[in-house]
């Protein structure tokens, strides 16, 4: 197993409160930059677990990336067969969320770095939006990314 494959950054604890208070808004029904909460079943507990994403959409299609690598909600999702919800508020869509392939994930990553670089281009390091296919692929490992589609719609097929 690769370094890439099991990359994980823990959060700086200087940015505890701001993911606190904005975890707080979202919560209370404010999308901030797209923020959603994800809740997932812990897989080992089985609890609900719950944890802030930024949601992206590409192409009309919903995709969660992990910047900081294969964290818990990462885990937790492939231990729940990527059953969970998305929740803004009192509102909340039941998701399916299917892994993608590392030779899949460049452009989502591409995308990703251009609608949220700016708040989490310090897990990327020296990766940008204008980063090339071969430097987005290298990486592409140690940054899960899942697309999601609603559970009612996988249910009519």
């Amino acid at each position: 197993m690769t370094q890439q494959a099991t990359r994980y950054l823990a959060p700086p604890k200087r940015a505890a409160l701001i993911h606190r208070a904005m975890k707080w808004v979202t919560a209370h029904g404010v999308s901030l930059y797209s923020s959603r909460m994800l809740r997932v079943r812990g897989r080992k507990t089985g609890e609900a677990r719950s944890t802030l994403v930024n949601l992206l959409e590409v192409d009309g299609a919903q995709y969660l990336v992990a910047p900081r690598g294969h964290t818990q909600w990462v885990r937790n999702l492939r231990a729940a067969s990527g059953e969970a919800e998305l929740t803004l508020g009192r509102r909340e869509w039941p998701v399916t969320a299917v892994e993608l392939a590392d030779d899949a994930k460049v452009p989502v990553l591409r995308a990703y770095l251009k609608r949220f670089g700016w708040e989490v281009g310090a897990f990327f390091e020296t990766l940008t939006k204008n980063s090339t296919d071969a430097e987005l692929e290298a990486v592409a490992p140690g940054f899960p990314a899942f697309r999601l589609t609603p559970r009612w719609a996988v249910s009519l097929k």
